[in-house]
């Protein structure tokens, strides 16, 4: 009996010892490393947040709906309307009646928006992201929205064009996904040159 309550005794000293350890750890040294993690990249932390005249105007990371100005870049199309509350696809079919109508019905409005033919319309112009607010359209979205963008914003074609080159970022590590532009940096950058 002595030598069982003495392993008890033990076994519960040790587990003791592990919960002390394990609370300093994950109470408090892990908390803070997370913490300095998040001021070495605070701009990352707090949201990615954009001002523009030292007003917040959104975050670069959550797509915004600017298809009713054709004076701006036009992001890929949201089936929960840019909403962070209602993200998500629109879950149809990809062989279902309703999203060949609706990428149909999308191609043509894109194509006569930016005055094109529907053949050069890129896939992600007439289609939405997974979340439904992605920020990134492919460079080919991009450069056909360019004459538009420059007529209805007042700047030349070029300084557009330059706008959209400066904000195509590369893929990630030289090798994975595909090359994009961030439409909300590229607004962003796009309304300070009008001003």
């Amino acid at each position: 009996m002595n030598s069982t309550l003495s392993g008890l005794v033990s076994a519960v000293w040790r587990s003791t010892r592990v919960l002390l350890a394990l609370l300093v750890v994950l109470g408090l040294f892990y908390p803070a490393a997370v913490w300095v993690a998040g001021r070495a990249f605070a701009h990352n932390a707090d949201g990615s947040m954009m001002t523009l005249d030292g007003r917040t105007v959104g975050s670069s990371l959550i797509a915004q709906d600017t298809s009713k100005d054709p004076a701006l870049f036009h992001p890929r199309m949201s089936a929960g309307n840019y909403d962070g509350l209602a993200s998500g696809g629109s879950n149809l079919s990809p062989v279902g009646e309703e999203i060949t109508a609706q990428v149909a019905e999308q191609r043509a409005l894109v194509a006569r928006e930016n005055g094109v033919d529907e053949a050069v319309v890129p896939a992600d112009a007439v289609t939405a992201s997974s979340s439904g607010l992605d920020p990134h359209i492919s460079p080919e979205y991009a450069r056909i929205q360019i004459e538009r963008v420059a007529k209805n914003s007042g700047l030349s074609r070029s300084a557009v064009a330059q706008l959209v080159k400066k904000h195509t970022q590369g893929r990630t590590l030289g090798f994975a996904g595909e090359e994009v532009v961030n439409v909300n940096d590229l607004n962003l950058d796009l309304r300070a040159a009008k001003d």
